[in-house]
């Protein structure tokens, strides 16, 4: 079944709105929603704003009111056929008289997933994979997390040229500049949980919140996640107010993500030693790699990663470059370097 130009549209409208800046990345997914009339005229729209808030397909219906009789419901993700805190987007349609609905993305979720079918049978027209790619894009964390029962892991680290996250001293402030430094807070702020392991905590005292280019806290914090078996004062840092902190009382890297993806968590960005590092690279569970590189030598510390149990070159973990720019200028530019894993 075709699209139209008008619907096309409404779809890269309806992409926007989902990516709407301040909107949580998570528990739930980003959708946008437009309504268009049978002339293609945009009757109204609507996007997610969060958990516990009006689907997309709920706002929009909102807006229009009676006009959403007869219209066409052009939606980012395949509407929900569940009930949480919120009732089925399919089912809201039905009750509104939409007269057709073109979607993106196909529901991954097994527990919300079936609204295309609620809708034909109801006599709705479906039209379903528009724009599909750029659909899964816009969540794509959430997207892998529903597919693979756990959430997205990103390990960052900054190093020297030679591999160094530290001097022997164990000095480590600061290897890298000031504008990579702020990058990667604007990263960090993309993911909803900062995982760290007590060591880090013990040897660093971080408060691990997301600031902003003047060093301030921002208003939308990701759930800061401590790893790890050892006890730590109660007085640390991550223990304060600034954000959500949870204990991960384990050494095992899948346990971990486990327990976070009990909690609805889909992204996770790994900041801790490494000896973290290590653990999660060794279990497989590391899905990209972001570095940054200062163009700096110490010839001794604490290497980036630790022990990989790796003896021999045609062992090494290979990965492949998917994305790399400078960050700063002069002196103090490092090198940001985005990574899949080879096989991916």
């Amino acid at each position: 079944m075709d699209v139209t130009a008008a619907e096309q549209a409404a779809m890269r409208r309806a992409l926007a709105l989902a990516a709407t800046p301040g909107v949580p990345l998570g528990p739930n997914p980003r959708v946008g929603c437009v309504l268009l009339d049978a002339d293609g005229s945009e009757i109204a729209e609507g996007f997610h704003r969060g958990a516990g808030t009006p689907h997309a397909e709920a706002a929009a219906l909102a807006e229009a009111g009676a006009a959403a009789e007869g219209a066409t419901a052009v939606v980012t993700l395949e509407p929900c056929n569940h009930t949480g805190r919120t009732g089925p987007c399919a089912q809201a349609l039905v009750d509104a008289g939409v007269r057709r609905v073109v979607f993106g993305q196909a529901d991954p979720n097994p527990l919300a997933a079936g609204g295309a079918e609620t809708l034909r049978r109801a006599g709705i027209e479906v039209v379903g994979g528009v724009m599909t790619a750029p659909a899964v894009q816009l969540n794509r964390p959430w997207t892998f997390a529903m597919t693979h029962g756990r959430p997205y892991v990103t390990w960052k680290f900054a190093a020297t040229l030679d591999g160094r996250s530290a001097a022997a001293d164990g000095t480590s402030k600061w290897i890298t500049s000031t504008p990579a430094r702020v990058d990667a807070h604007r990263l960090r702020g993309e993911c909803d949980v900062v995982l760290v392991g007590t060591g880090t905590v013990a040897a660093d005292d971080p408060e691990l919140t997301v600031r902003d280019e003047f060093d301030q806290p921002v208003a939308l914090q990701p759930l800061r996640a401590v790893m790890g078996e050892r006890d730590l004062p109660a007085g640390a840092r991550v223990f304060n107010d600034r954000a959500e902190t949870v204990r991960l009382l384990t050494r095992e890297p899948a346990v971990a993500l486990t327990r976070l993806h009990e909690l609805g968590r889909t992204h996770v960005f790994l900041e801790g030693g490494p000896s973290l590092a290590a653990a999660f690279l060794s279990a497989g569970l590391v899905d990209e790699v972001v570095a940054y590189v200062a163009p700096a030598l110490l010839g001794a510390g604490s290497a980036a990663v630790g022990d990989l149990g790796i003896t021999t070159i045609d062992d090494a973990m290979r990965w492949r470059l998917s994305r790399a720019s400078v960050v700063g200028q002069g002196l103090d530019a490092c090198v940001r370097l985005s990574l899949k894993p080879e096989e991916a």
